[in-house]
């Protein structure tokens, strides 16, 4: 019978079974809830049934609370999931949770209040709430130290990461690991405990032994940037709890550190997050039938290529590793090494896996062995010419069907696709340094690829663990075009009056690794002189331009690579340091514009870089670049350093009130010029 429309009952052999069925992940929505007290009521009261079975319809178990609802009426409906949880575990008769699949926050939450647990082999099990800015708010952090300890717990809750059932099996977790069908397995277990006297999963509810943990220590070891350094703390104190208090207080303790993250924008911007990236990973329309990629091609094999090919030899690909030169193609590979052995020294992979992702990585000499490959991706000189030039080679070269993929940071995909002979085939997939490392790809569709070859490149990008953003063509794409507009307004800060290690320290404030400045030293200055110098010819005479960044390259100053940007830095140190020789540049620019230097504040510092971000995001979606703001918002989080516990330039202006937005917008554009015409979109959203 239906309990309610998401939670199912029936009886087997004398076997309640509650099963929960609200796809795709039976998240513990209000009904959910609902349903399950319901049946545990029911099956209590059944003199006929021995024992009851929590399971999952579909391919999990549960996978958690139904994030939609937070801060929402149906979050607060009753009974909440701590009394759901409560009824569990004062039921006479045994409760048994019966995980496939997955078992993640909630869920895992209520097969902890249950009398035993079993999991399938393959099954995860998780507590991954602090990756939302929260912490479990259903009794999790005081139930787990009171069943596994609080060292195994405290790493169990402030990480966030899912374990195999056979780790939850060695801590104790789950009573039992099966393989097979889930109902009989289930059966099975509920049948042999049915009769047998029930003891509470918290028998002794005393507060967990502390083990010698210094939660004191625990507290200052998080990273005060980690993008959920908030709910860490809360998730450590949450532990300590249940440590030092009774286990009623220590619930009601994470309740409250629950409602006060749930309701503060960290959490609110962390989940917005994780519904943009999922949203930004699907395909528009309909869905083409995706033929698997194979074997990869990679031209060049430089920082930024030589970094693809390990991203594609961890995800399990065939690379094929091309460059001119035989000392170029050696000095790619030696890099790639290093940086696996390095990754090796850290525990990331054992001596055999780095050998076996070598292997995978095929150097050659000679294009043509590029003749067989499903996709080739291009990472070479970053110029027109030469990428025309080589789109044109590989055309001649590659199979039919083939994708040709382009690298570039910024230009036009459509001029190159017209290099070839089957512009359907050419993408850009443009990777962030290091290629590795960094998540972020954008796929960059020109005006004539295929709704399958995109589709076959999103496929490709998850199956790298990338999080991939889908983007139109324009200069720059979403990121870099973006970033133009936020390095101009920290050199018009800098004639008008700031320091470099001024406007650096306002954003690292704000919440950026890294200030704007500091970043140009990083990725090389040279690399943007060069696209400022391509568009030189299109610049509009009457907007205001500064040329201190012009000026420092003139001067060979191209960032941490030359030991000079708009820091100084020491031989074989990265540490920034403030340079007199910089200052001179500054003034001199600034006298050259006739601007009266003045004192500037951090606040407006950060006003200006961060809504030149947002105007510039708005016009990206007014024009169709990106599909939606959060794609800005994910393309910036990954790939630029923007605090994801802001959620993004475009919800954090959201967050401030467009109207807000709107009315700065207009101010800055009368004091400072038409750099500061507001979007339409934003004139929209304000109104």
């Amino acid at each position: 019978m239906q309990l309610t429309a998401t939670v199912g009952y029936e009886e087997r052999d004398g076997i309640a079974l509650i099963l929960l069925d609200s796809p795709p992940v039976n998240g513990l929505g209000d009904s959910v809830r609902l349903g399950i007290a319901r049946g545990l009521a029911h099956a209590g009261y059944r003199a006929g049934v021995k024992a009851i079975v929590l399971l999952g319809a579909g391919k999990l178990f549960c996978a958690g609370a139904d994030i939609r609802q937070f801060n929402t009426p149906a979050a607060t409906a009753t009974p909440l999931l701590r009394e759901v949880n409560q009824s569990t575990e004062r039921l006479a008769k045994p409760v048994v949770a019966c995980i496939h699949g997955v078992a993640l926050g909630g869920g895992l939450e209520l097969a902890l209040a249950c009398h035993y647990r079993i999991a399938c082999r393959s099954a995860r099990l998780g507590l991954p709430e602090v990756n939302l800015g929260l912490v479990p708010g259903g009794g999790g952090t005081q139930r787990l130290p009171r069943l596994i300890g609080a060292p195994a717990a405290l790493e169990f809750v402030v990480s966030g990461k899912p374990v195999e059932a056979s780790q939850a099996l060695t801590w104790g977790l789950v009573d039992e690991v099966f393989d097979g069908d889930p109902v009989q397995a289930a059966i099975r277990f509920a049948l042999s405990m049915a009769g047998r006297e029930v003891l509470p999963v918290l028998a002794n509810r005393s507060p967990a032994a502390t083990e010698g943990l210094d939660f004191n220590a625990l507290q200052q070891a998080v990273p005060a940037r980690a993008r959920n350094a908030l709910a860490q703390r809360a998730a450590i104190a949450c532990v300590q709890a249940a440590t030092c208090l009774e286990f009623e207080a220590g619930l009601d303790r994470e309740r409250a550190l629950f409602e006060e993250l749930v309701a503060g924008e960290p959490s609110k911007a962390l989940r917005h997050l994780f519904f943009a990236e999922k949203e930004a990973a699907k395909l528009p329309g309909s869905v083409p039938t995706v033929l698997a990629l194979r074997s990869v091609g990679i031209l060049g094999a430089g920082t930024m290529g030589g970094g693809i090919a390990m991203a594609l030899a961890n995800a399990g690909y065939d690379v094929v590793l091309c460059e001119r030169e035989q000392k170029a193609l050696d000095r790619g590979l030696a890099l790639v090494r290093r940086n696996y052995d390095i990754s090796a020294a850290k525990g990331a992979f054992s001596p055999q896996e780095v050998q076996e992702r070598m292997l995978r990585i095929r150097p050659t000499l000679d294009m043509r062995a590029f003749a067989d490959v499903d996709l080739v991706i291009e990472a070479v000189f970053e110029d027109m010419a030469v990428k025309r030039a080589v789109f044109g080679q590989l055309d001649a070269i590659c199979k039919p069907g083939a994708i040709l993929a382009s690298n570039t940071s910024r230009l036009d995909i459509n001029e190159i696709a017209a290099a070839t002979g089957r512009a359907q085939d050419v993408i850009g997939l443009h990777f962030f340094s290091p290629a590795n490392v960094m998540k972020l790809l954008e796929i960059v569709r020109g005006a004539r690829t295929s709704q399958e070859v995109v589709a076959r490149c999103l496929k490709l990008a998850i199956s790298m663990g990338k999080t991939p953003v889908q983007v139109g063509v324009c200069e720059g794409f979403v990121g870099n075009r973006m970033l133009t507009g936020y390095w101009r307004e920290a050199g018009f800060l800098l004639e008008e009056g700031a320091t470099p290690a001024q406007v650096d320290m306002a954003l690292r404030n704000f919440g950026f690794a890294m200030g704007p400045l500091a970043m140009a030293d990083l990725a090389g200055m040279d690399i943007n002189w060069a696209a400022r110098r391509r568009l030189a010819p299109t610049r509009p005479a009457h907007l205001r331009y500064s040329k201190v960044a012009d000026r420092l390259c003139e001067l060979g100053r191209f960032g941490q690579k030359t030991g000079a940007g708009y820091y100084r830095y020491e031989p074989g140190s990265r540490v920034p340091l403030s340079d007199p020789a910089v200052e001179a540049v500054v003034a001199h620019c600034a006298q050259e514009a006739g601007i009266i230097r003045r004192q500037i504040e951090e606040e407006e510092i950060v006003e200006r870089c961060i809504l030149a971000l947002v105007n510039e995001g708005a016009r990206i979606v007014e024009e169709g670049v990106a599909q939606r703001a959060s794609d800005v918002d994910v393309v910036y989080v990954n790939g630029y350093g923007f605090p994801a516990w802001r959620g993004g330039p475009m919800f954090h202006a959201r967050s401030m009130g467009w109207a807000l937005v709107l009315e700065k917008l207009r101010a800055l554009h009368a004091r400072h010029g038409e750099h500061w015409a507001p979007a339409h979109w934003i004139e929209q959203q304000a109104s």
